[in-house]
């Protein structure tokens, strides 16, 4: 009975590790800043990219968001969306190289969107909506790296930019892919944000609501769980029968 006792005990500890580490890896997939659509199609024109901040800290509140938009494939024409709280503001560069478009040649263009003003609760996210004129045909994706800073003080640099493997950065930045024009998933392909009461100017919800990858790891975390309660009433099963016998 004392081996069968040990074998519960491991398979318990076994079974707790996993599960603690299933949990730990959802928090961090929903605590990242991310845009959205995920993807559009290259040359899209007059659509709207929204940027979701959520609050990853117990006890403090966003209150700066910082994105930084390329200069070496400018997004064209971009305008911010009045955002209740917030006030935003818009930093252009001169481009090194100019960009030739219907309207004429463009030779600056926006490169950081600052929000400040506002706060993030815990538990909360916050989106930050932008539209564009026009975006770049001249490559396959958009890297927009982005700052969240904390009322204690705390800045969190999503400036990482994913690499060819499958592992994900740390501390990722928000990428839009860009597909080939005219491609199905191009513009409006990515699944939906959710509906909320807020007008599209923002949205506040909490930080898990949508989050399918967390649910799908839970899930992950309960099959583990029960392989581990299997593995434990085999182990019983057979320390009875070894028992039974030994008399």
């Amino acid at each position: 009975m004392s081996r069968v006792r040990i074998t519960l005990r491991r398979v318990g500890a076994v079974t707790a590790l996993t599960a603690a580490g299933l949990l730990a890896a959802a928090g961090a997939a929903s605590a990242h800043v991310t845009v959205h659509p995920e993807s559009y199609a290259k040359g899209a024109t007059d659509g709207l990219l929204t940027f979701r901040v959520p609050n990853e800290e117990d006890t403090a509140s966003t209150t700066k968001v910082q994105v930084f938009l390329p200069t070496d494939h400018p997004v064209l024409g971009v305008l911010v969306s009045p955002q209740d709280g917030w006030t935003p503001k818009v930093t252009t560069t001169k481009l090194k190289t100019p960009v030739k478009t219907d309207d004429g040649t463009i030779t600056d263009a926006v490169s950081e969107i600052t929000w400040t003003g506002g706060k993030v609760a815990p538990g909360q996210y916050e989106d930050f909506n932008v539209a564009f004129g026009q975006l770049p045909d001249d490559t396959d994706q958009l890297t927009f790296k982005a700052l969240q800073t904390y009322s204690d003080g705390k800045t969190v640099r999503w400036i990482e930019a994913p690499s060819s493997g499958d592992e994900e950065p740390e501390n990722p930045a928000p990428v839009l892919k860009l597909t080939a024009k005219g491609a199905d998933e191009g513009a409006g392909s990515a699944t939906p944000l959710p509906a909320t009461s807020k007008t599209s100017t923002g949205t506040k919800s909490t930080a898990s609501s949508s989050d399918s990858t967390a649910r799908g790891l839970g899930i992950a975390g309960l099959v583990v769980g029960v392989l581990g309660l299997g593995a434990a009433g085999f182990a019983l099963a057979r320390g009875r029968n070894g028992g039974t016998s030994a008399e």
